[in-house]
């Protein structure tokens, strides 16, 4: 399975206003699918996510949008649905 946590992409949806097209890093997943209490809710490295299947598209996804003018990624995160990543584009389709 490719890097997904750490990785840069940007964000393509319309829930995040402030985010549309800009560039973010994913810092963890939050799984859809599991008990919210589960230890596999909030998903932060690559090899437990491989465990779990990988990313489905009701995921939502933990990102730290870039602050242009600062040359750095925020330190407030924001969890935009999978589907609504560049990278995870393929999810939608599939949806």
């Amino acid at each position: 399975m490719k890097k997904i946590v750490g990785t840069t992409t940007t964000y393509k949806g319309s829930e995040f206003g402030f985010m549309k097209n800009l560039k973010v890093r994913i810092v963890a997943i939050l799984r859809s699918d599991v008990d919210p209490d589960s230890e596999d809710a909030f998903v932060k490295d690559d090899q437990h996510l491989a465990r779990l299947g990988g990313v489905k598209p009701n995921d939502r996804i933990e990102v730290q949008p870039w602050i242009e003018k600062e040359g750095r990624f925020s330190w407030v995160t924001s969890d935009p649905k999978a589907t609504d990543l560049a990278c995870f584009k393929q999810l939608a389709q599939n949806k």
